[in-house]
């Protein structure tokens, strides 16, 4: 079973470019009491000092859901016993995807900033989350994951 690392660059027809040599995955974590895990991300990080989801590149073996839950774990602490997956919503590029992977926290946990990708964490009442300065991604798709949040 290979492991390779997708922590690369992938570059589309126009010239843009996407992190995750075999796609990307985060993880949208709602809790319906306290809102959604957020991300501020680090300076130097692609689109950075701006707000997000954990995740990241996924590696060549592995599916969406296991990335997203790998990435939030290494950056949040998450753990994939505290959540119980909703639904996926994937972007697909054709030469690149990402896959945001909706779950419910059902056992509460507090995030711990674990790398240095992170200037902080923060549970973010869904009603909040437009006001911050967002990753535009996560900025073009909170609409149509906002739907998916049920109680």
């Amino acid at each position: 079973m290979s492991t390779a690392s997708g922590d690369a660059w992938v570059e589309g027809p126009d010239g843009s470019r996407f992190w995750g040599r075999f796609g990307a995955a985060g993880l949208l974590a709602w809790d319906p009491e306290r809102g959604v895990l957020m991300q501020h991300r680090a300076s130097w990080s692609h689109f950075g000092d701006t707000w997000g989801l954990p995740g990241g590149a996924r590696h060549d073996d592995e599916d969406a859901v296991t990335g997203a839950i790998r990435e939030a774990n290494e950056e949040a602490g998450v753990s994939g016993s505290d959540l119980e997956v909703v639904t996926t919503s994937v972007l697909d590029l054709g030469f690149w995807s990402y896959t945001t992977v909706v779950a419910r926290v059902v056992h509460p946990f507090e995030p711990v900033i674990s790398d240095p990708e992170s200037i902080a964490l923060a549970w973010v009442p869904v009603d909040e989350v437009a006001g911050l300065p967002l990753h535009p991604g996560f900025a073009a798709s909170w609409p149509a994951l906002r739907g998916l949040l049920v109680a």
